[in-house]
């Protein structure tokens, strides 16, 4: 089972007079909510997480999302034998997490993991699931945060373009 989940940085708080229901779409993706995140197979008991302290949260959520949207471009969808893939890039740093789906298993490994480690392992509809849950859940913890971020019109664009699936 994959889950995924992260943990807002002490070293780099949002700003206080920032009106969130106004921030930009560069703003709320790369300047706020700065700290760490994992993904994790909680079955094989194995994670993939940053220990920066910098990474922005939403963006890495909305990245996740546009992630499995591109590896599921394949018209065969899962019957799909020549793999897809994709990258995670780190803005500040040159780690990447790299994806690849194929027959709608999909490999997510980065470039810090030690070589001879096996990518966790999840299906692409499991992935789908969970990263928009992810999604939704973070949004409505930085909304608890910051009360006019409910008023942005790129948050409702993102949670729209993004729903929860079942």
């Amino acid at each position: 089972m994959l889950d995924i989940g992260y943990a807002l940085s002490r070293r780099f708080p949002d700003p206080a007079q920032l009106d969130y229901s106004r921030a930009d779409v560069h703003t709320l993706r790369h300047d706020l909510f700065c700290g760490d995140v994992y993904l994790a197979d909680t079955e094989a008991d194995r994670e993939l997480s940053t220990a920066w302290g910098w990474v922005p949260v939403l963006d890495f959520a909305w990245a996740l999302c546009d992630i499995v949207e591109t590896l599921d471009k394949d018209p065969m969808g899962s019957r799909a034998s020549r793999p897809q893939y994709a990258e995670l890039d780190f803005t500040e740093s040159t780690d990447r997490m790299l994806f690849a789906r194929r027959f709608g298993w999909v490999d997510i490994e980065a470039d810090w993991m030690d070589p001879d480690e096996a990518p966790l392992t999840f299906s692409h509809t499991e992935l789908r699931r969970e990263v928009r849950d992810f999604l939704h859940d973070l949004v409505a913890d930085l909304t608890d945060l910051h009360d006019s971020l409910a008023d942005n019109p790129a948050i409702w664009s993102l949670l729209s373009r993004f729903p929860r699936t079942q």
